[in-house]
């Protein structure tokens, strides 16, 4: 009898764990998509290695010893919770390797994250200048070239702004170097303050400080939500971490019913507890992984 009960709580807590999961995952794509919103930009336009190469240059990377150390706590972390679930040598062995092994992809999403931050903060500097260069000369070139030439700007963005201006002079007009800019850089922002450029530079404009000044003060306000929003997510991040390794103890409730001795037993004699078990790990970890995806990649910037 004392079985079959124990067997109702361990289905009880794998049942409360996809539930909970599934629940605290959409919350969490929720969360993410409704606070990014156009704030980051796309990087599918550059290889993994260019953004790896990019995230090194920035110092931005994880040394040698940083990643031992995570390889550690991920090997050790799995290995203690798969041996306290099952009481198996073996099986924690196996599951300390497929921890390790998902170090390689978690590095591939933190590099995605770190060079989105970089675009932004590149075509934040890009756009502030430009309005700053174009409301001296009134010439949209001539101001793309007053920012190339300051140094302010770096690649890949400082070599595309250069690219615009020989497609400028090749063509004798801005509207395909704008055209490849907003494609490449798929900014609101930086559609805007093109759109601006091409309605003072066509249209004309006896005052359009006014209208630069807008622009430059919606820029502002722009990159303050970026950084409250990154100061948001990193907390939301923290909690959604912290609940995760908290499900994932949450089969040692089970121990408190039983005697270490009469788990073990339950383990060897009932091979559907084994199945429940193994759920709740894969579950779990694949909803961590899920959020992990949400928190590094630039949701919501189509």
């Amino acid at each position: 009898m004392l079985e079959i009960i124990v067997f109702l709580i361990i289905g009880a807590i794998a049942v409360f764990v996809i539930t909970y999961r599934n629940n605290s995952g959409s919350k969490l794509t929720k969360f993410f998509e409704s606070n990014t919103g156009d704030l980051y930009g796309k990087v599918n336009h550059y290889s993994f290695k260019q953004v790896r190469e990019k995230v090194k240059e920035l110092g931005q990377d994880y040394t040698k010893k940083q990643y031992l150390i995570q390889i550690s706590v991920f090997a050790v972390g799995a290995a203690l919770v798969s041996y306290l679930y099952f009481y198996n040598i073996l099986i924690s062995i196996v599951y300390s390797v497929l921890a390790v092994s998902l170090v390689p992809y978690l590095a591939y999403l933190r590099f995605k994250r770190l060079y989105s931050e970089f675009i932004f903060e590149q075509i934040q500097v890009y756009t502030t200048n430009v309005i700053m260069e174009f409301a001296t000369t009134q010439a949209f070139v001539k101001a793309l070239e007053g920012v190339y030439e300051s140094g302010v700007l770096e690649d890949p963005v400082k070599g595309d702004v250069k690219l615009m201006i020989d497609m400028a002079y090749q063509n004798g007009t801005v509207d395909d170097s704008i055209k490849f800019f907003n494609t490449k850089y798929d900014f609101y922002i930086v559609k805007n303050t093109h759109q601006l450029f091409l309605q003072i530079t066509n249209e004309g404009s006896k005052n359009s400080s006014d209208a630069l000044e807008n622009m430059s003060q919606d820029i502002d306000m722009l990159v303050e939500a970026v950084y409250r929003d990154r100061i948001d997510r990193a907390t939301f991040h923290k909690k959604f971490l912290r609940f995760g390794i908290i499900l994932y103890l949450m089969v040692m409730l089970v121990q408190f019913l039983l005697s270490t001795e009469s788990y073990i037993e339950l383990l060897n004699s009932n091979f559907a507890v084994k199945i429940l078990l193994h759920l709740i790990i894969i579950v779990n970890t694949y909803f961590l992984l899920d959020g992990e995806k949400f928190y590094n990649e630039n949701v919501g910037a189509e």
